[in-house]
């Protein structure tokens, strides 16, 4: 028998929580090591395991038939709940490991597939987006919006490039033909906090052919919600299970970078 529907605020709540154990976490272990020890990738492997396992505990510990699919290893089957869980505990590992203040704790919740609620939260900052569907997208409580940008010439954009990615990658050729069209083009480390720059007004787009569902299930309704477009790169329809995705402020922005990058 199905599980009764839940009321979304519900869910943004419990998710929000969640993400702050996570960021906390995040924050204890970086007090733990430096860039220059020589085990800090293990470090921050164990760092990304405890802020998951506290996430995935305090939900699960409220909603205890739902489903979870996380980016260490987690992936719990629903029982007899339309609901799943999609979790990035460190967006930014590469940027945790160095030290450098740009990574995120990401959490979006579906309900029978459609994404319903997203949260990320930048301990840094101590900046909390989040966003239910049809009820807006906010940072600390204050609503937000993309920047409303239509001309390329004026947009400001971050692109994703797979780990290791040489020259001939196409990731890499539509990184340099972009940087022709925009006013400029820069690569951060973290698909959650560029979708959550995108909708907010920071940065004008934000695509990516190498990202997993974990990195931005939380931003893709966050950036929906901001008034902002995500497709697929070709323009189609977006499905967070494959790694195709172009979010912009505006559908001008989107459909002229899909001519440029297809």
């Amino acid at each position: 028998m199905e599980e009764a529907l839940i009321p979304t605020d519900q869910l943004l709540t419990a998710a929000v929580a969640a993400a702050h154990a996570g960021g906390s976490i995040l924050q204890d272990w970086v007090g733990r090591f430096s860039v220059r020890e020589k085990r800090r990738a293990d470090l921050v492997t164990e760092a990304d395991h405890a802020s998951q396992q506290a996430i995935f505990e305090l939900i699960s510990a409220t909603f205890p038939s739902h489903g979870f699919l996380g980016e260490e290893g987690l992936n719990k089957e629903a029982s007899g709940s339309p609901y799943r869980w999609v979790i990035d505990p460190l967006d930014g590992t590469s940027n945790y490991v160095h030290g450098f203040p740009y990574y995120a704790v990401s959490i979006g919740v579906e309900k029978h597939g459609v994404l319903e609620a997203g949260v990320i939260f930048d301990p840094n900052r101590d900046e909390t987006f989040q966003a239910a569907r049809g009820g807006g997208a906010f940072l600390n409580g204050t609503p937000i919006s993309t920047s409303g940008e239509t001309e390329m010439s004026r947009a400001m954009a971050m692109a994703s490039l797979p780990v290791g990615a040489d020259q001939t990658d196409p990731a890499v050729q539509r990184f340099l033909t972009s940087m022709s069209h925009l006013q400029t083009v820069q690569r951060s480390g973290s698909a959650a906090l560029n979708l959550a720059c995108v909708a907010c007004g920071r940065i004008d787009a934000f695509w990516s052919t190498s990202l997993k569902p974990w990195d931005v299930a939380a931003g893709v309704l966050i950036v929906e919600e901001a008034g902002g477009t995500v497709t697929a790169l070709d323009g189609s329809r977006v499905d967070i299970m494959t790694p195709s995705l172009l979010s912009a402020s505006t559908s001008a922005i989107a459909e002229n970078l899909t001519t440029v990058l297809t």
